[in-house]
C-alpha cells in the first residue's frame, strides 16, 4: 500500500492578522491626553507661523 501524500498548507496570498489577547483591550483616551495633544498642535502651528512671519518681515527690510 502506497504511503499517502502528507497535507501540507498551501501559501496565503495575503498577511495574517494577528489578534489580540482575549484580556488585552484597548485603553480609552483620556481628556489629558486630549488637550496635551491640542496644546502641542497649537504649539507647532504657533512655532510655524512665527517662522514664516520672520521669513516675510526679513525679504522685505532694507
Amino acid at each position: 500500500m502506497p504511503r499517502p501524500i502528507p497535507n501540507r498548507r498551501m501559501p496565503r496570498h495575503y498577511p495574517m492578522l494577528h489578534h489580540r489577547a482575549h484580556g488585552a483591550e484597548a485603553r480609552p483616551v483620556r481628556i489629558s491626553d486630549l488637550v496635551l495633544a491640542l496644546l502641542a498642535v497649537a504649539l507647532l502651528g504657533g512655532l510655524a507661523l512665527a517662522a514664516a512671519f520672520t521669513l516675510a518681515a526679513g525679504t522685505t527690510a532694507p
